[in-house]
């Protein structure tokens, strides 16, 4: 199965990206609602672990908030690579502005 890895830096402490960052998928499907479903996520300290279903395709993965970055690891079937970039995308630019200072 395919990944995408997708870090995002912040000047945040680590506890306010957290806060941000946990309702990051959420944003998402608010955002998104037409290409976004079936989301689910849970967290444990600063690590969380997500799926959803994007454009129709399922995604998994996890999200590490460090004092410096999010890193968000993701699966994605082979035949949703065509539309790799619009998914990262849309992730990476609710994530910045979650986390801009």
């Amino acid at each position: 199965m395919p990944s995408m890895t997708i870090v995002v830096p912040h000047q945040l402490t680590q506890e306010e990206a957290m806060r941000r960052i946990q309702n990051l998928l959420a944003e998402v499907k608010r955002d998104y609602g037409d290409r976004v479903s079936d989301l689910k996520e849970t967290w444990s300290g600063n690590s969380g672990e997500f799926s959803f279903k994007a454009m129709g395709f399922s995604l998994s993965g996890r999200m590490d908030v460090t004092p410096g970055e999010v890193v968000m690891k993701g699966n994605y079937p082979l035949a949703a690579a065509p539309f790799k970039g619009k998914i990262e995308s849309m992730i990476r630019d609710r994530a910045e502005q979650l986390l801009a200072s």
